[in-house]
């Protein structure tokens, strides 16, 4: 872009912080009003030349790539004045660094969306098992969620059907009776059993003492360690700030569910006994079952999202 010729010129060196001359910067010779008189490259030894320029007043931009805009101060010309810009010195471009910061809530509802999915060899919920071992502690409302979705999964529900169908085999619990009535009452014994269980051990108590209701899956190290690891889990939770401490949450909810269990089973099979049967039973399924997600489970569950501690 060019101007009305005149008798002025307008030199000066493009340098960097160093004292290193700075060649291919895009340099502007703009008027106070920012109206842009002409541009040019600097050479190779970084210097730059404007002539023919009238006299007035004027700024000198400069733009190089990895380097910061320089603006000089605006200064005047004169008529036949060869104006040398001083102090052209370009300093490095400070990288901006983006860094999005995603609430801790919303990282674990997608960690939660994931575990929802999984399900060994296809079929059984493997909703409780986080294969991402540092995964994000839950509030208490993703906890009452995830309790809501595995209790009552249809799989479930179809457990709850085979367990009653065994006991009326198996003539337990007699005082229910036989028949489509004995039936109905066992498959409802069951299904308060699981639910109150569920929600006490994997909700109510978890959001109250503040423990997270999930297994983690080790997947490292020796047998030894993960057959510890798995065991332990069955007696150690792990609490919303990451620490180790007792798994109050699943022995309380035991407890409590076996009490409730004193409510619907028959007469003769209520008391103490039952309440301590129920939560060693309780205890010893999760052990169980904790084995089975630390050995076998992560091999036969296609949408195990994870691979353990690293």
């Amino acid at each position: 872009m060019h101007a009305a010729a005149g008798s002025a010129s307008v030199a000066g060196t493009v340098l960097d912080v160093s004292g290193a001359s700075v060649s291919g910067a895009d340099v502007g010779l703009m008027h106070e009003d920012g109206t842009q008189v002409h541009t040019m490259v600097s050479e190779a030894d970084g210097e730059f030349n404007f002539t023919n320029i009238p006299a007035g007043s004027y700024l000198v931009t400069v733009n190089a790539k990895g380097f910061s805009p320089f603006t000089s101060a605006e200064f005047a010309v004169a008529m036949l004045q060869a104006y040398e810009v001083p102090d052209v010195s370009l300093s490095v471009a400070t990288s901006i660094l983006e860094v999005t910061v995603r609430p801790t809530e919303l990282i674990a509802a997608e960690q939660i969306r994931a575990e929802e999915k999984q399900r060994i060899i296809g079929v059984l919920p493997d909703f409780y098992t986080s294969y991402v071992y540092n995964a994000a502690p839950l509030t208490s409302k993703q906890k009452f969620s995830l309790a809501t979705h595995a209790t009552f999964d249809p799989v479930a529900m179809l457990g709850v059907g085979i367990a009653a169908g065994i006991e009326q085999a198996s003539n337990s619990y007699p005082g229910y009776g036989q028949g489509a009535a004995g039936y109905s009452k066992r498959f409802a014994a069951k299904f308060v059993d699981g639910r109150s269980s569920d929600y006490l051990t994997h909700a109510i108590f978890p959001a109250l003492l503040h423990q997270d209701p999930r297994y983690y899956y080790q997947g490292s190290g020796s047998v030894k360690s993960r057959l510890v690891h798995a065991v332990n889990s069955a007696f150690v939770a792990r609490s919303d700030s990451g620490r180790s401490m007792p798994n109050y949450s699943y022995l309380l909810g035991d407890l409590s569910a076996g009490a409730l269990s004193n409510l619907y089973y028959p007469k003769a099979n209520r008391g103490a006994g039952l309440v301590f049967t129920n939560t060693a039973v309780g205890l010893a399924g999760r052990i169980g079952l904790n084995i089975v997600r630390e050995f076998f489970s992560k091999r036969v569950t296609p949408d195990a999202s994870g691979d353990g501690k690293e």
